[in-house]
């Protein structure tokens, strides 16, 4: 996240939603994130040299893999699913970490955590539309709304509905997937998910608090799903 915050400073300083962030605000300086980066890095490597040798050998990958996003909005509106992949691989990771192998069966949960936020990303891109026509920046969001054939502008209600809809078709194989299609439970989860996406003054809450508390509910129906077989051999 503080590379993320690095390769951006320039367009969160010319941003106003994000123009009082520590790194454009001056409240942190360059050379402070790149010791943090660089520190937790170096963590990063000595923990997986702790747990055993493949983690080692893939911390490269995961790192490049983290870094890489930070430009991704530069040249491809699918941005959004690059930052879920980001985030999809630690199912995948924390199974290296105990097992010291691979396993297909992971695959599942990466795919699932990779939709999940990437989906949810596409609603919080839609607060910087205006700001990535300017700026030159590449989103899902931007892409729809100034399509020639679009029938949505900015500040057009409609378009966050079409965007939740978007997003919850994303989101939806994810959590059937996941067990909570089980007494339309999917469907709750997908409403809860999106919440009332045409108020973004409460995007930043849906985004962290409520995104949160889903992810438990994603946990919940993962367990009561018979997909490892004898819970004891896990």
């Amino acid at each position: 996240m503080t590379m993320n915050r690095i390769a951006d400073r320039e367009y969160d300083r010319r941003n106003p939603r994000t123009a009082d962030r520590a790194l454009p605000a001056g409240k942190l300086s360059p050379g402070f994130a790149w010791l943090f980066t660089l520190v937790a890095s170096a963590v990063l490597f000595f923990a997986a040299s702790r747990l055993n040798r493949l983690s080692l050998e893939l911390a490269p990958a995961a790192l490049a893999i983290l870094f890489f996003y930070s430009y991704t909005k530069r040249f491809t509106s699918w941005s959004h699913f690059v930052l879920g992949f980001c985030l999809g691989i630690s199912p995948l990771a924390a199974w290296i970490a105990v097992r010291g192998s691979l396993d297909a069966r992971m695959l599942i949960l990466c795919a699932a955590v990779t939709l999940w936020v990437g989906g949810f990303d596409v609603l919080y891109a839609c607060q910087d539309v205006e700001f990535d026509r300017t700026a030159g920046l590449h989103s899902i969001p931007k892409k729809v709304w100034y399509c020639p054939r679009a029938h949505h502008r900015p500040g057009d209600a409609r378009f966050y509905g079409g965007a939740a809809r978007a997003a919850g078709v994303t989101v939806s194989p994810c959590v059937a997937g996941m067990g909570g299609n089980r007494r339309g439970g999917w469907s709750l989860g997908v409403r809860a998910f999106i919440g009332k996406t045409n108020d973004l003054s409460k995007m930043n809450a849906a985004f962290f608090a409520v995104n949160g508390y889903i992810s438990l509910l994603f946990l919940l129906f993962w367990a009561r799903l018979p997909l490892w077989g004898d819970p004891k051999s896990f």
